[in-house]
């Protein structure tokens, strides 16, 4: 067995690949442990950074008794702290979870050096499929990085160790940008995304989406909806009360603001066109005369046009990013919590927000400002559901919360958090995943 130490800890080691792997042979037939190889180009952790969700469902299964190994780029633009590999295939041990890292090029941006870094990996994994098959010796193999072009190397290597092949549709590639992009269907970056697509949903024995009415989408694409299984994005209930090792300062602003008699309307999460965020700032101009602050909490491409469209409006308020484990504290200090999105027919088929969820997990009414198939806000009565793009609306909506009597707004907040525990939380969406890779 390899010694593995933690790689997000003092003393950590990183170690290359031993000849046979982590485990010695397959899981036995009929003892329901599985070999899992999870394949997902931004995997992060709560202390790296985005994408979360990976290693959560890992932990999870792992303490259900299976093996779990997670493959991932050691660059990504998600992460707050990316790994810093010697080599391609290398093992790291993250807070428990195996990951084999493998090395791409550093870019910035939404541009060409992202493509060269999804191919890096993409073509690096499809050439040692044979090696990755047989080293760790799947059962099930999982292609989730959003875009769909890892399936061809999730595919090869499921192949090659007589494995089971699952998709995990994040977002809708490549309906995505063309959507947002504007790109047109012939564009040789759609034509390969949808090839990669269309094999995703061809190939796989499942496909497995965040998304609610995903099947709408795979049913309009010509392939069968009997694949389809739902499994959104959850919250981790030991957040709830988690308080931060040392203090964060912008946790500290935000309890002085409270202190002072302010009432705190947040958003939290990446700065970006598609969160609507000028409508939430330019609801500021309507509420100069209550004491609230519209609070603006980490970064993102948009930020620096967002903060000259704030200049001048002393009740807005940006702070940079906290780690996930100060998040629940930073919430706590929140009145309410704001949640939009622009229109866009991409939501015709739903949408799984983690930083919603964070909200209700934290009992924080939400002014929700989102045009969706589904309606988590409405289904949970935690807040209140104003029209997008309408700042008249959202100010409206901050005064209401302000008018409430203290108590129903707390009801309110904890008719969230009873409806994510009930719904989303990480335990119970792990063992329903897995319902779906051993169906």
């Amino acid at each position: 067995m390899a010694d593995l130490r933690n790689a997000d800890g003092a003393g950590a080691g990183i170690h290359h690949p031993p000849a046979r792997g982590w485990r010695d042979e397959r899981s036995e037939k009929g003892s329901g442990r599985m070999n899992i190889l999870l394949i997902n180009h931004y995997a992060g952790s709560p202390v790296r950074g985005m994408e979360f969700r990976p290693w959560l469902m890992a932990r999870e299964w792992q303490k259900l008794g299976h093996t779990v190994t997670i493959v991932a780029a050691d660059f990504t633009h998600l992460r707050s702290q990316n790994f810093e590999v010697p080599r391609s295939f290398t093992e790291v041990d993250v807070d428990g979870v195996p990951y084999v890292v493998l090395k791409t090029p550093r870019y910035h941006g939404n541009n060409a050096g992202r493509g060269r870094n999804i191919a890096s990996f993409c073509l690096q994994l499809s050439a040692h499929a044979g090696r990755v098959a047989r080293t760790y010796r799947p059962d099930a193999v999982i292609a989730s990085s959003t875009y769909p072009v890892d399936i061809y190397a999730a595919s090869k290597i499921a192949r090659k160790a007589g494995a089971r092949l699952y998709f995990e549709l994040h977002d809708l590639w490549p309906l995505t940008p063309m959507v947002m992009g504007n790109l047109p269907w012939w564009n040789p970056i759609i034509l390969i995304l949808q090839g990669g697509e269309n094999a995703a949903f061809a190939r796989s024995n499942k496909i497995i989406s965040i998304l609610p009415d995903a099947d709408r989408y795979i049913r309009e694409r010509g392939y069968d909806v009997g694949k389809f299984v739902y499994i959104p994005n959850g919250v981790v209930r030991e957040e709830e009360n988690t308080a931060p090792a040392e203090p964060v300062p912008q946790v500290e602003t935000l309890r002085a603001l409270r202190a002072d008699g302010w009432f705190l309307v947040g958003y939290t999460g990446n700065h970006s066109v598609a969160n609507a965020l000028e409508t939430f700032i330019d609801a500021a101009v309507m509420l100069r005369d209550v004491r609230v602050k519209l609070v603006l909490v980490g970064k993102g491409n948009h930020k620096d046009a967002l903060t000259a469209r704030a200049a001048g409006a002393e009740n807005v308020l940006f702070l940079d990013p906290v780690p996930k484990t100060a998040m629940g504290a930073l919430l706590a200090e929140l009145n309410a919590a704001y949640m939009g999105l622009a229109k866009s027919r991409l939501f015709d088929y739903g949408v799984s927000p983690n930083k919603l969820f964070d909200y209700m997990l934290a009992a924080k009414p939400v002014i929700y400002a989102v045009e969706s198939s589904n309606n988590p806000v409405r289904d949970a009565d935690c807040g209140l559901t104003v029209p997008v793009g309408s700042p008249r609306a959202v100010a409206d909506a901050v005064r209401t919360l302000m008018a409430m009597d203290a108590p129903v707004r707390r009801q309110m907040g904890e008719n969230g958090r009873a409806y994510v525990r009930r719904n989303h939380d990480y335990p119970t969406l792990a063992k329903r995943f897995l319902a779906a890779l051993q169906d």
